[in-house]
């Protein structure tokens, strides 16, 4: 009976670990995809939930799918490329939440076209959200409520593009890789800036997960080439991304600040 009383509180001060009870949770790109794979993950423990996206169904949408599983979440509709957007975005979201304990920048976009003739267009439209608008949404959060209440969890999404290359013949995303490169850095500067406040500034760098971001390249592809060299021989999946979102947002990863985690089946290891 002793045996089982200790293993009961061991297990419960570790649920406790990840409890996120009483936390509010920002997260963009949050409607569908892996922005949503994470809204479920951070309200089943127990967070007050806003997503953003641009449009209004589709956020409309994910709330319903999250009543359903027992989370409260609110929507604002908002292009975080734009930077009148983004200031409305924060400012309504701490006037709905009243402080924000938890940002999952996870908003992107991609282009696909030969570096020789990348479009410029093109390349601002990706920098502009992928990079820039992370900046902007980060600073406004940072600003107004992480560093004055000396709390803070920042999730970054970058990409295990942005660790590497892509291999010839698959994709030619110069300006994904690029603004994904840039996150894994800006996480890093940030966490080493923000540590003192007691923000943690960590990123998910995931492989490929299907998506209608990556739809195409499946398309094009196929699963099974886009498996190979894969240790683990698979795509992510729609449950993939949660323990580690789960780690970096709760008390069970405060130690954890400025690291990379690859989420992407082994392949950024061989």
């Amino acid at each position: 009976m002793v045996l089982i009383t200790l293993v009961d509180e061991n297990m419960n001060h570790i649920q406790r670990l990840f409890d996120l009870t009483g936390k509010t949770a920002v997260i963009t790109g949050g409607s569908r995809g892996l922005g949503l794979q994470i809204a479920e993950c951070l309200g089943d423990l127990g967070a007050r939930l806003v997503l953003s996206a641009r449009k209004a169904d589709e956020l409309e949408a994910a709330r319903t799918h999250l009543a359903t599983r027992g989370v409260e979440a609110e929507w604002i509709a908002a292009d975080g490329a734009r930077e009148s957007d983004i200031g409305r975005l924060a400012d309504q979201a701490l006037s709905r939440l009243g402080h924000v304990d938890i940002l999952v920048n996870n908003a992107g976009a991609t282009w696909g076209a030969p570096a020789e003739a990348y479009p410029l267009d093109a390349w601002d439209k990706v920098m502009n959200l992928n990079v820039r608008g992370l900046f902007l949404l980060t600073q406004h959060f940072g600003r107004k409520s992480m560093i004055p209440r000396r709390y803070g969890r920042i999730i970054n999404i970058a990409s295990i593009a942005g660790l590497s290359g892509n291999a010839p013949g698959t994709m030619q995303t110069i300006a994904y890789n690029t603004s994904k490169g840039a996150v894994v850095n800006f996480t890093r500067a940030l966490a080493g800036e923000w540590g003192v406040y007691n923000i943690t500034v960590n990123a998910l760098a995931p492989g490929f997960f299907p998506s209608k971001m990556t739809q195409g390249s499946l398309d094009r592809l196929g699963v099974e080439s886009m498996c190979t060299g894969v240790p683990l021989q698979r795509l992510g999946d729609h449950e993939d991304l949660k323990g580690a979102a789960a780690l970096f947002a709760s008390d069970a990863g405060k130690h954890i600040t400025g690291q990379i985690l690859a989420v992407d089946g082994g392949i950024s290891a061989v």
